[in-house]
């Protein structure tokens, strides 16, 4: 149920933007001065002018200093081009790469060359510069490895090796550890060449370099090494790195805490046994202090690492919460930041799951923005906000408050996007429902009774849903619950309406399934039945019914006891007593012969064409069993259209299960009648009569319950 996020390989393609942008903005202070516009219209004159940098990289690899200069202007307006993705392919299809390869080292020193080197470090630098650029393209990083890139590389980032520490120096570092984190991004064998040539230790030891985008540049470059790959990960912690990540961490250089972050997160990510020793090293309050920062990226790591961490032990998770985790966490749900959502629910839902921060992170108001985020369309948020839900209701303490803020009908109401959230929402409320008895519900109660009229109603909505059905008759008949139900069912505010009619038909459909409506209900008095063989049959017939100018044969003992309208024909004063043939006036010929059917043999088939007719012979003459037949034949039929006149049908005849059937069906489509311009109307007639119906409804599926228990 839950889902993890995924932990990216350093940086997400819009990131590596970001870190393509940082790098030029690095250039334009030096570089970009020296560098005239480079014409970039017409294809010709590129391919031209990607040609001549290439040829000059490739014939002044020397120390001579007109030489160092063209090779490192060179370098530069590749460099520029590159900036451009979609003249990448044209760089490289031009002989690009082998040409910077070259000059990713120092050309070699002889005997006549000057003991001063110019341009020292910074063609080197351009080389790496570009490479780098140009590896943002997946196509081009196993290209540029294969041509024998890394192994230079990794030499540069020992360039501080001979004591010399000026800008150069630290440039060119920071070029080498860049153009490895975009060579090896998503490249799990890249990542792997990077160690076995001995890349890693030299990058753990540049974290502890003077300068801070060096730090920054190397750790960046660890991130990604770390990211899903056990043997670097490995070396990285024998490396001792985790001691000085740590210490970055407490930064005042949001870039570096940042990258250092995202180097622990990667490092922990699927490892449990280097996740206790970033524990016992320290990271838990630094990581902890990083939800405060004011950088975002920071914060989002952060929240996404205690999220890991949280999944280690009981213990850990206690000590987040104990540590302070969880203000601030509750403060980043309500940022404008998605990601951050994401993150910081994700890191509540972990832990959530643990019994004694449930009652905590609700009571420091974690309940309303996670309940907020189910309706944010981003399905990875929305899952995350459900899961950490899911924790929360596991706690009895949090149960009151969740109904309290709304938290049922949100939970009942989203639109979740994927099907785990739907599944996760599906068991959030079951684990609600099931904790609704003992203080828990006398907790909801008190609240029924005593708080704000909003309050009452939600517990009312909610306990409708969730309460069992041994509470109904005490929440909704003696704590007055049904008056609340009914009074949002009256109310102008549609959204309320729709509210109690849900839970009223949720309702209804509890009470039914302890004391279940017949479709063909048995009569209440004992029948004496002839059979089919005596219907309008002349043997032994005693009395003849006229019925559109055709004779009926009938016979009277078997009327005598189907209804008290035939027996008080027959033995009351009226002139049919004694009367051989009875006229029928106002019934046709086949409702009558129907009627009379049912009378001789207890059943009969009612078409929805003829079942109207039939129940207002029926109800003329007191036959209670075959009245029911027809009711249940006519709800059948009731639909958005026909409902008034259904309702009224019920009214006339006093048909008890078609009414009953007209207030469900009222309950069951309220979104769809709401439409109706006499909607309004119809509810406000049926109101005394739904209060009816749940008052002997609730009554006596409690009777049945304790009658079932005996």
């Amino acid at each position: 149920m839950e889902q993890q996020p995924e932990r990216r390989d350093g940086r997400s393609f819009p990131e590596r933007k970001g870190q393509k942008r940082k790098l030029e903005e690095g250039a334009a202070a030096v570089e970009d001065r020296e560098i005239s516009t480079v014409s970039t219209d017409g294809g010709h004159a590129l391919l031209s002018d990607v040609a001549a940098q290439v040829s000059v990289l490739n014939s002044a690899f020397s120390w001579r200093e007109s030489d160092r200069a063209a090779a490192k202007r060179a370098t530069q307006v590749l460099a520029e081009l590159a900036k451009n993705e979609d003249l990448v392919n044209m760089i490289v299809d031009g002989g690009a790469v082998p040409a910077l390869m070259t000059h990713l080292q120092a050309p070699p020193y002889s005997d006549g060359d000057l003991a001063q080197k110019p341009f020292e470090h910074e063609v080197e630098k351009g080389s790496a510069f570009a490479l780098g650029l140009l590896a943002i393209k997946p196509e081009y990083q196993k290209l540029i490895v294969d041509k024998g890139a890394l192994p230079h590389l990794v030499n540069l980032l020992k360039r501080n090796k001979d004591g010399s520490s000026c800008r150069a120096v630290n440039s060119v570092i920071r070029r080498a550890a860049d153009a490895i984190t975009n060579l090896a991004h998503e490249n799990s064998s890249i990542k792997t060449r990077v160690k076995r040539d001995g890349g890693i230790p030299p990058l753990v030891e540049l974290l502890e370099f003077s300068d801070s985008k060096v730090q920054r540049a190397a750790a960046g470059a660890l991130r990604t090494l770390a990211f899903k790959n056990d043997e670097n990960k490995n070396q990285i912690v024998e490396c001792n790195a985790l001691p000085t990540l740590i210490l970055m961490l407490g930064s005042e250089d949001a870039a570096i805490h940042y990258e250092a972050v995202g180097v622990i997160g990667n490092l922990v990510h699927s490892s449990p046994n280097i996740k206790k020793e970033v524990l016992a090293a320290g990271a838990l309050q630094p990581v902890i202090g990083l939800l405060s920062s004011c950088c975002p990226e920071s914060q989002r790591e952060a929240a996404l690492l205690l999220g890991q961490f949280a999944s280690t032990d009981s213990d850990c998770k206690v000590h987040i919460v104990q540590r302070g985790a969880v203000r601030p966490l509750i403060e980043m749900l309500q940022s404008p930041d998605v990601q951050l959502k994401e993150m910081s629910a994700f890191a509540l839902g972990r832990l959530a799951q643990d019994s004694h921060n449930q009652a905590g992170i609700a009571h420091s108001g974690g309940l309303g923005p996670l309940l907020k985020l189910l309706d944010s369309r981003n399905g990875s948020l929305q899952h995350n906000a459900a899961f950490a839900l899911y924790g929360l209701a596991d706690n009895e303490d949090n149960v009151s408050d969740f109904i309290r803020v709304g938290g049922i009908q949100k939970l009942q109401d989203g639109e979740f996007i994927v099907q785990a959230t739907k599944d996760c929402v599906s068991k959030t409320l079951k684990r609600l429902e099931e904790k609704i008895h003992g203080r828990v519900l006398r907790h909801l109660l008190y609240l029924m009774r005593i708080s704000e009229k909003s309050i009452q109603r939600r517990v009312a909505l909610a306990l409708a849903h969730l309460c069992s059905p041994e509470d109904q008759r005490t929440i909704f008949i003696d704590d007055n619950g049904l008056e609340l139900l009914l009074g949002l069912l009256g109310s102008t505010n549609i959204k309320q309406q729709l509210d109690g009619a849900a839970a009223l038909y949720k309702l209804a459909n509890k009470s039914m399934a302890l004391s279940p409506v017949d479709a063909a209900p048995p009569s209440p008095t004992q029948r004496v039945y002839l059979g089919e063989q005596y219907v309008n049959n002349a043997t032994l017939s005693d009395v003849t019914f006229l019925v559109e100018g055709r004779t009926f044969y009938a016979h009277r003992i078997c009327l005598l006891a189907s209804s008290d309208a035939f027996r008080a024909m027959f033995d009351g004063g009226y002139r049919e007593k004694d009367a051989r043939d009875i006229e029928i006036p106002n019934i046709k010929w086949e409702v009558f012969e129907l009627m009379m059917r049912f009378i001789y043999t207890g059943s009969v088939d009612i078409t929805i064409e003829i079942a109207q007719d039939l129940l207002r012979a029926a109800d003329q003459y007191l036959l209670e069993g075959l009245k029911r037949l027809c009711e249940y034949t006519i709800a059948q039929d009731i639909t958005l259209e026909n409902i008034g006149n259904m309702y009224e049908l019920s009214e006339a005849f006093h048909a008890m299960s078609l009414r009953q059937a007209c207030i469900l069906f009222i309950l069951e489509h309220f979104d769809k009648l709401s439409s109706k311009p006499w909607q309004n109307q119809l509810v406000q007639r049926t109101i005394p009569e739904i209060r009816e119906y749940f008052c002997r409804a609730l009554t006596k599926s409690t009777t049945n319950l304790q009658s079932l228990r005996l």
